[in-house]
């Protein structure tokens, strides 16, 4: 390879490429919806891959995933894709691409549960893990006290986290089990992927705020699913 191109490479490794990749695919997704029925449409997000319990229980598990590229209306899609755009510029490079990546698609899919345990509504949108990206700041925050541009940084998205809680309080047509459940996520498998390695007190620590992190999805599954009657069920 010439080494123009690996240099070319290199620059667009250095941009938040799974940020572009994630926002490519909400934006193709809802493209999609719009085309086959409507984004706001129930049967639409239903056959797209929208959260609904009773599928989940059912055997439909991908419905952890899916509702984090699938967003009911355009004002829903621009508000998180804006939102993602800019945490992804904050956050990927410090992360990493692979990490960053992790700490979306898991922190989401334990909103998701989080929504599954709590909620019985049909849900849709990347909010549970942009939350989860809100909680990997906190994480930054604790682990590097020291660094006063972490800080700062922290400090922002804390004021952040705090408007969105309270504005989701007072709003009945917002998840906020989805969006609790994906900061919780995004802190702890955060810690788990991402504090520093080196350090046996580290380590120990990753494999403590793993092992939370597993707890918590088995223990919202298991709520999601006790808490669905199946049999009262009606479409």
């Amino acid at each position: 390879m010439e080494y123009g191109t690996q240099m070319k490479i290199k620059r667009f490794l250095r941009k938040p490429v799974v940020t572009y990749l994630f926002l490519a695919i909400q934006i193709l997704a809802f493209i999609l919806m719009t085309l086959d029925g409507g984004s706001t449409n129930m049967v639409t997000l239903l056959k797209y891959g929208a959260k609904f319990n009773p599928y989940i229980v059912l055997g439909e598990w991908w419905r952890l995933i899916t509702p984090m590229f699938l967003h009911i209306g355009f004002i829903h899609l621009l508000m998180n894709s804006v939102i993602l755009y800019y945490l992804g510029e904050q956050l990927e490079g410090m992360f990493g691409h692979l990490r960053f990546a992790g700490i979306y698609l898991l922190s989401g899919i334990a909103g998701n549960l989080a929504s599954f345990a709590f909620s019985d509504s049909l849900s849709a949108g990347a909010s549970t893990a942009l939350f989860g990206l809100f909680g990997s700041t906190i994480m930054l925050g604790q682990t590097f006290k020291h660094n006063p541009a972490i800080q700062q940084m922290a400090k922002s998205f804390g004021t952040l986290i705090i408007i969105n809680i309270v504005f989701g309080v007072f709003s009945s047509s917002i998840d906020m089990a989805g969006h609790l459940g994906g900061l919780l996520g995004g802190f702890l498998i955060a810690t788990a992927i991402s504090v520093p390695n080196p350090v046996k007190q580290w380590r120990n620590k990753r494999l403590i705020y793993g092992g939370l992190f597993a707890i918590l999805v088995v223990v919202l599954a298991y709520l999601g699913y006790l808490n669905t009657p199946i049999s009262s069920f009606r479409l």
